[in-house]
């Protein structure tokens, strides 16, 4: 199988109303190219995964910005004035999740378990609604676990078989958000024969990704 498509052909896998993760943090290590073009196609009410909503001029805050975005399940919004805007004009639901559960509930979802349990969040409104476990007398959340029809992550190269390294901090949440998604998409700089990353090196096994959109160091270098 030929895993290498491009920019377009990725985007035809988004559709409206689509539930995506998306890799980065504070859009290091976000697929800028795949955004860029999901914002031409302008898909809407998009249901986005992710640890941040970016700037309003960078990564996810393009399609906030846009108003592509129906909801958003993130760690934190601060970086991005019109999506605390859009959130208290009720334009925008957000569901904030602690950074480390969001993680958690995101490898759950990879792993097929049936959630995590935390003591994080209890007695405060993150507790609203969820079960609360009882275990060796302690409390716990019952953190039930995130799962993606798309995960659109980034790094710096792929072999053919689609065998990932990421460059240094860009790791950050693209390998745990490649395990939870039906289908998988990287945006790369750089593709080279299998064989010519050896396997220790691997950071991401190939197994887990389905596309490669490879895209020019001036993309990347944003």
């Amino acid at each position: 199988m030929n895993k290498v498509i491009n920019l377009n052909e990725a985007a035809e896998h988004i559709n409206d109303a689509a539930v995506i993760m998306i890799g980065g943090f504070l859009s290091v290590g976000t697929p800028e190219a795949i955004i860029d073009t999901i914002l031409k196609k302008n898909c809407k009410n998009l249901t986005i995964i992710a640890n941040d909503s970016g700037f309003p001029d960078r990564g996810i805050g393009k399609l906030v910005v846009n108003r592509q975005v129906k909801k958003l399940v993130v760690s934190h919004i601060g970086t991005n004035p019109e999506t605390g805007r859009q959130m208290r004009e009720n334009e925008l639901e957000v569901e904030l999740v602690p950074q480390g559960t969001l993680v958690e509930r995101i490898r759950s979802g990879g792993a097929g378990l049936g959630g995590v349990l935390t003591p994080t969040g209890l007695g405060t409104m993150v507790a609203d609604g969820k079960q609360i476990i009882t275990v060796d007398d302690e409390e716990f959340l019952l953190e039930k676990p995130i799962r993606a029809e798309i995960a659109l992550i980034k790094a710096a190269r792929a072999d053919a078989a689609g065998n990932l390294i990421f460059r240094k901090s860009a790791r950050n949440f693209n390998p745990v958000i490649a395990t939870a998604a039906n289908i998988v998409i990287a945006e790369v700089q750089d593709v080279v024969p299998v064989g010519q990353i050896e396997p220790d090196e691997v950071m991401l096994p190939g197994i887990l990704v389905d596309y490669l959109v490879m895209v020019r160091e001036e993309h990347h270098g944003k």
